[in-house]
């Protein structure tokens, strides 16, 4: 039987030939902005130290350090995917990549938390402007039977940035301050710009959007004051603080005018119509559950390995390890997965792997062997890999081409709005788990050392350290502390991994339409409308 003839390219075939180049250009960008984030995690205890070695951020500091860029990215994320889809993804990429650099550069030289907290979020204002345009670049420069696995690479780039962090990190701390960290990014930032400039092609959408002022701040204000009062209540050990309530309840009443504001607006930041597809729903709320979990453990582990286990920052950057290649494996090969047994059952399995390694470290002590812990990140990393790339692909390929940025920047919103969460609602947990631990053991502290010493395993270090022998008494204490508070925290991580898993057990779309009848391969399936049963 002759096969029908294949449809023209709808890529300009000067672009399709350097396809893969392109990509390569992509992945780099990403690689910039995630590892930021990976680096930061090996260094967030130098960082706690007091200075010379550190700047003495506390917890609290610490959590606003992470979150400060996380919320700026999060709340600008669709404005700049919009501005992408209007002005060109290109000059919005190289952009966004200019101003992460000078971030970058100005936060290496931080002389306080506080500076440190500004210099992040002006890289989040960068990355907010990377993220969307990558992914909106790729979809413009492959064709639709080829964007999941190009797709896969691109997920995969991910792990990549993941692995080469930590270790990265590690290796700057052992040679050079901590700023290095941040540092490290400007010679990244230039060797992306100079290909991006020769390679990667211009494109927009030729209806794009107008920018919704009001919708960006009402949603940055909005986040700012939640994750604030939840981050304060966990400092407090004491959530029905007044001061507490107040900034929680302010944050949950202007998110909610947000919602409001954007189903009235004629040009809003985000399209709630696109909520009406349910397995566009269940694939973004995936993506924020499993972030949510994922980032607030990633917090606590940095701890569990340096400051319970006693490993440097470039031996816990090689712990790190086997989660990152096993994103870095699987990732790209995620879609054979699907292929075979549908979005929903290689997400499910994915999220319900993630919730298993999580609840294991609440089994966890100072003495479990170095393979379990090793075990338990490469099986993390695997069920990542089987979410991370199937909802992407269901994000991506529920909207037309043309709405690329807005499709991705939805997919990156909530994906750091549940990170930033995650880190704030798990580390509260973690902060007021361990206040209560410790308290007993801190009543014959002096005042002024006794908040210091209550407000995390580092605090209390780092007294016990100024008190010579006699801060001796409190080292045990505190690792047992800490680790009681890290079991509670792991299994509250796990809880939402097991509520993501029954979200997309629900809502995902099943397995793929088989061949076609004539025994050709049948047309790529735009994701529906309505969710499919499976």
């Amino acid at each position: 039987m002759t096969r029908p003839a294949v449809p023209a390219t709808r890529v300009p075939e000067a672009v399709h030939r350097r396809r893969w180049a392109i990509l390569g250009v992509l992945m780099l960008s990403l690689l910039i902005v995630v590892l930021d984030n990976s680096i930061l995690n090996v260094a967030i205890k130098t960082i706690s130290t007091p200075a010379p070695t550190g700047i003495g951020a506390g917890q609290s500091e610490l959590e606003w350090a992470i979150n400060a860029y996380t919320l700026v990215f999060a709340g600008l994320l669709f404005s700049a995917g919009l501005l992408g889809d209007r002005l060109g993804r290109k000059k919005v990429l190289l952009g966004g990549l200019a101003v992460f650099g000078i971030g970058s550069a100005l936060a290496a030289f931080s002389g306080s938390p506080g500076e440190l907290i500004a210099y992040r979020a002006v890289m989040g204002l960068g990355a907010a402007f990377v993220m969307p345009a990558t992914l909106a670049v790729l979809m413009n420069v492959f064709e639709r039977d080829e964007q999941p696995r190009a797709i896969g690479i691109w997920a995969g780039g991910v792990g990549l940035a993941i692995a080469i962090g930590p270790i990265t990190g590690g290796v700057l701390l052992d040679h050079f301050w901590w700023g290095s960290v941040f540092l490290v990014n400007v010679p990244i930032v230039l060797l992306a710009v100079v290909l991006m400039l020769w390679l990667v092609p211009d494109s927009r959408d030729p209806s794009p959007g107008r920018v919704d002022p009001v919708g960006v701040v009402l949603s940055v204000v909005g986040l700012v004051l939640l994750v604030f009062g939840i981050i304060e209540g966990g400092e407090r050990a004491d959530f029905t603080d007044p001061a507490v309530l107040t900034a929680i309840g302010a944050g949950l009443a202007v998110l909610a005018a947000f919602v409001v504001f954007e189903k009235r607006s004629d040009h809003p930041s985000i399209d709630v119509t696109h909520f009406r597809n349910k397995a566009f729903s269940a694939a973004i709320a995936a993506v924020a559950l499993v972030f949510f979990a994922l980032m607030g453990v990633t917090f606590f582990s940095v701890f569990y390995t340096q400051s319970v286990r006693g490993y440097s920052p470039l031996e816990t950057g090689l712990l790190l390890l086997p989660l990152a290649a096993a994103q870095l494996i699987f990732a790209p090969r995620a879609r054979l997965l699907v292929d075979r047994f549908g979005n929903k059952a290689t997400t499910t399995g994915g999220m319900l792997v993630v919730a298993g390694t999580l609840a294991a470290f609440a089994s966890f002590d100072a003495h479990t062997p170095v393979w379990l812990l090793e075990t338990v990140f490469f099986l993390m990393g695997a069920g990542m890999a089987h979410i991370m790339t199937p909802t992407s692909v269901v994000v991506m390929q529920a909207l037309p081409r043309e709405k690329a940025g807005s499709a991705s920047a939805l997919s990156n919103t909530f994906r750091q709005v549940g990170g930033a969460l995650g880190i704030a609602v798990l580390g509260s947990v973690l902060s007021a788990a361990y206040r209560d631990g410790i308290e007993d053991d801190l009543t014959a502290l002096p005042a002024a050392l006794h908040h210091t010493a209550g407000e995390s395993i580092e605090g209390t270090l780092a007294v016990a350290a100024r008190l010579g022998p006699r801060g001796d008494a409190l080292i045990a204490p505190a690792h047992d502390a800490f680790l009681h508070a890290m079991h509670v925290t792991a299994l509250c991580g796990a809880a939402v991994a097991l509520v993501g898993a029954l979200v997309v057990a629900l809502f995902l779309p099943g397995r793929p339409p088989g061949p076609a009848p004539d025994g050709g391969a049948a047309e790529p399936a735009p994701v529906p409308l309505r969710g499919r049963s499976g």
